[in-house]
């Protein structure tokens, strides 16, 4: 509605912004907007996002809501801006109101950030009232989805609700110049959080005598348990080799690689082998951890960080406490380097409860370095690799989690639970897909009983009520059973594991499943159509369904888990199947106890309890153990990681060991029987295991390219997609898609969720819940 008087015209219009616009400053930025353009009006947080109504000139209300969604602040991500004329009310100034109840909850709170530079400038300047306070953050960085307890986005609807801000960060509170306008974490030593520190026989210190004996501690060589946004760390100095391999005792962690924090870059120089792409992954705003490769001959870390792995997992600090802990200027000298490992024991989930800290971590640590701000939403640390200078997330969490995924088909609600391992879930509707932070294995009850909570969090954070489920179709998956007892009169549908996973690689790159894709979906199991486990499969897919074009052929998995724990087992049984001798001066054979020997041939020669698998994440256990690499695991895919270490020993084998291509029932059969053999035969000729690891992973991009092309030529398509948990392996990953592009492919790899089962979830909701509109 325009009202004209005597020199002047004023409009009046209704603003509706939606997307991830809470949480941000959205609303400081549109106060400070619409002051600079001279509107009158307000804005106010809604369940749905934002929403201001603007009063002034026509001229100022159309640059408003240009600069609306164009100029909005760094931290937000803004998916639509509504707008519409209504009465014009005759009001002066602009105010940004309490927030509205109501709407659908569509609105979406960011990852938590970590902290920017103006509050560690603050952080470490003696003369700012935050100087080392362990909490301080602003509009722009600090803990967001951890936090949040429901919407609108306040404070009191934030984990924040229990520490009345003080007379001054009220003040900055409420003022619309100030970096903190708004900002529900907000606080300082006066109003809380506060620190504590209890170690057995000391008395509890709190505030600043906590934490510099947390970093008296742990340069003295003790384990503490630190809370941090999204979960408790352990942490060690990564140097000591006594104190890294007690707790590496103590997690029951096996030979699994621990991550490592350090105080700044430079510290990484000595260990990692740094370049601007993987300097600025380090430093991005999500903080992840960082697989990168180390340098060789680096000796700064104790052996026991990541035994006989080629990559380091590393991370820089991402909160004010984890800067405090490395220490300021001046302060004594402690470790530059950490690990810091989630906070539980082998296979349970990250420990969030201050209780629940003391009863299961109490018993592995020399200490507990807590604070008395609740965590509502679980988050471990996200870890990405980098691939051909692109990112590749290999667990999407902290920092990412629950920033949405635009979808290029339309789903009705749905909620896809994912698998049963690296788990995770997602919600959908219409074009819009929120997959969940990492969840875990779902093996342990209280991970089961963190799914559901995570899964009712998330619906509330995002409005989907999901009206399918959909699942994995292997039998006994938790995930699947957790659906099904929750679906009630919803219809619950299932989706092929490697389906989903070739579905996923194609939604993430924006396909809309009107022409089919040639997918590679190599991992270590996944439930087949008949009954096999599968998991070295060539699809031809799209959304609506997949032909198995190729696979690896069916070797026997003897004792199922028993296999997958000790590689020797597998090395055995694909000799076997390809009719080699087992002869006793190969490695695999030498590893095995002579009493299991005996009982694994005739398991074997009967055909008992061995269930066919043409798992590509087998063959390369057979392989590791063959070559001497790796004969019995203590986490998953080690003996793949191992294999993949010594095999960048090694330059490029222009004599790689070849698959034979055979007709099979219904799919075309990729027989691994010359590889093993050619493996053998180098192992007893004295070859070098990192010699017949490259070999081997030559022959494996040489079979991706075979059959891709192979199958793009009968079929008519132009583009491939790998996906699956052994596309992880770098050295595999752009060895295919160098030699897949050179041979006139387009090449599809995740860059937005994980290729491992951590993304099963996304494919499987484009798969079960697509609509026809």
């Amino acid at each position: 509605m325009t009202v004209t008087g005597p020199g002047e015209t004023l409009q009046r219009r209704r603003v509706a912004v939606r997307g991830t616009v809470q949480g941000v400053g959205f609303r400081p930025f549109v106060h400070g907007l619409a002051t600079e353009l001279g509107l009158a009006g307000y804005v106010t947080n809604t369940g749905d996002g934002v929403l201001a109504e603007v009063e002034g000139d026509p001229a100022a209300l159309g640059a408003f809501c240009l600069r609306i969604g164009r100029d909005a602040p760094p931290l937000a991500a803004v998916d639509s801006v509504e707008e519409h004329g209504v009465p014009v009310s005759g009001a002066s100034g602009f105010a940004i109101l309490p927030s509205a109840a109501g709407g659908r909850g569509r609105t979406l709170i960011p990852p938590d950030v970590a902290t920017c530079a103006d509050c560690l400038v603050e952080l470490a300047d003696r003369a700012n009232r935050r100087y080392r306070h362990p909490f301080i953050t602003c509009t722009n960085c600090g803990p967001r989805f951890t936090i949040v307890t429901g919407l609108p986005y306040d404070r009191a609807a934030t984990t924040m609700a229990g520490f009345p801000m003080c007379r001054d960060c009220a003040r900055e509170y409420a003022d619309p110049a100030d970096r903190r306008f708004h900002a529900q974490p907000v606080s300082c030593h006066a109003c809380g959080p506060r620190l504590a520190l209890e170690s057995p026989g000391t008395e509890p210190l709190t505030g600043t005598a906590a934490l510099e004996r947390a970093r008296a501690m742990l340069a003295a060589g003790a384990i503490l348990a630190v809370k941090g946004i999204g979960g408790y760390h352990l942490a060690c100095d990564a140097a000591r080799a006594d104190t890294v391999a007690e707790l590496r005792r103590r997690k029951q962690r096996g030979d699994k690689p621990f991550a490592v924090m350090a105080a700044a870059p430079a510290e990484l120089d000595a260990l990692v082998l740094l370049g601007a792409e993987e300097r600025a992954l380090l430093a991005d705003p999500a903080r992840p951890i960082v697989l990168l490769r180390r340098r060789p001959g680096a000796a700064a870390l104790a052996d026991a960080v990541a035994p006989r792995s080629p990559d380091l997992g590393v991370m820089l600090p991402y909160t004010p406490l984890h800067r405090l802990l490395f220490g300021l200027p001046g302060d004594p000298p402690g470790p530059q380097v950490l690990v810091m490992t989630s906070g539980n024991l082998a296979g349970e989930p990250i420990v969030t409860d201050d209780a629940q800290a003391v009863e299961r971590l109490g018993p592995l640590v020399d200490g507990i370095l807590a604070h008395d701000r609740p965590i509502h939403v679980p988050c471990d640390d996200s870890v990405v690799r980098l691939v051909d200078g692109e990112p590749l997330p290999l667990r999407r969490s902290r920092g990412y989690a629950p920033r949405p995924l635009a979808l290029p088909v339309s789903v009705r609600p749905v909620l896809a639970v994912g698998g049963d391992l690296k788990n995770t879930f997602a919600l959908a509707e219409g074009r819009t897909a929120w997959p969940s932070a990492h969840v875990g294995d779902m093996d342990d009850l209280a991970t089961q009983n963190g799914f559901g909570r995570a899964v009712e969090h998330l619906s509330a954070v995002t409005g989907v009520r999901p009206e399918v489920l959909v699942v994995d179709r292997h039998p006994r998956y938790r995930s699947a059973a957790w659906a099904r007892r929750e679906a009630g009169d919803r219809r619950v549908r299932t989706v092929q594991h490697h389906h989903a996973h070739v579905a996923a690689a194609m939604a993430e790159h924006g396909l809309d499943g009107t022409a089919p894709v040639v997918g590679v979906a190599f991992d270590g199991t996944g439930y087949g159509d008949d009954g096999a486990v599968w998991g070295g499969e060539v699809l031809i897919a799209d959304y609506a369904g997949f032909r198995r074009f190729a696979h690896l052929a069916y070797a026997p998995l003897p004792g199922g888990d028993a296999s997958v724990r000790r590689p020797y087992r597998m090395a055995v049984a694909h000799l076997v199947a390809a009719g080699l001798p087992r002869d006793l001066d190969l490695p695999s054979l030498r590893a095995c106890p002579d009493d299991e020997l005996r009982l694994l041939e005739q398991q074997l020669a009967r055909d008992f309890n061995c269930v066919p698998t043409s798992s590509m994440g087998r063959l390369f256990d057979a392989v590791s153990s063959l070559a001497g690499v790796c004969h019995q695991v203590g986490y998953e895919a080690q003996a793949a990681v191992e294999l993949e270490a010594a095999a960048l020993d090694c330059p490029a084998d222009d004599r790689p060991y070849a698959f034979a291509l055979r007709p099979g029932a219904d799919a075309l059969l990729a027989d691994p029987g010359p590889v093993l053999a050619g493996v053998v035969a180098d192992v007893r000729a004295g070859v070098a295991p990192g010699v017949v690891a490259r070999r081997f992973h030559g022959a494996v991009a040489d079979l991706v390219v075979r059959v891709c092309v192979r199958a793009a030529e009968q079929h008519g398509l132009d583009t491939a997609a790998l996906t699956g948990g052994v596309f992880a392996n770098s050295l595999l990953a752009e060895d295919c898609a160098g030699r897949l592009r050179a041979a006139g492919l387009r090449v599809l790899r995740h860059r937005r969720v994980p290729p491992n089962d951590g993304g099963l979830a996304l494919g499987q909701l484009v798969v079960a819940g697509r609509t026809d509109g």
